[in-house]
């Protein structure tokens, strides 16, 4: 993939070349009803369109690296969000078991406590 890629890129700069130098005649751009200044080669032209292509690949990018970066942060939340219930509940569960043992604990000493000792008689 990186060596198609670049074979692209290495493609789209010879054809930029090949139309940069082969248009030379006057030119002349407008955008939003106004001339713009410094543009007066069909060159000038194509230069304008590569900034502005340029400059949308960009903005692309940083949208696309910003969508990747917010889906991994939902990800991440997510799983620990999980990660959280499932100790939340082996808590719980300990707890009830701590308590179970505790009420079992206390009825045996109160069943220790309720019969009488015996008293063994001197010889």
């Amino acid at each position: 993939m990186i060596l198609l890629g670049l074979i692209v890129a290495l493609a789209a700069v010879v054809v930029g070349a090949a139309v940069v130098l082969d248009n030379t005649d006057n030119a002349s751009v407008s955008a939003f009803g106004d001339e713009i200044p410094g543009i007066t080669q069909q060159w000038h032209v194509f230069v304008a369109g590569a900034v502005v292509a340029i400059v949308f690949m960009a903005g692309v990018m940083v949208a696309t690296l910003g969508l990747r970066r917010a889906m991994r942060v939902r990800r991440e939340l997510r799983d620990l969000r999980d990660e959280h219930d499932e100790s939340m509940q082996t808590l719980e569960m300990e707890r009830r078991k701590l308590q179970q043992a505790l009420a079992q604990a206390r009825r045996g000493m109160d069943d220790q406590a309720s019969v009488p000792a015996q008293r063994v008689a001197p010889n």
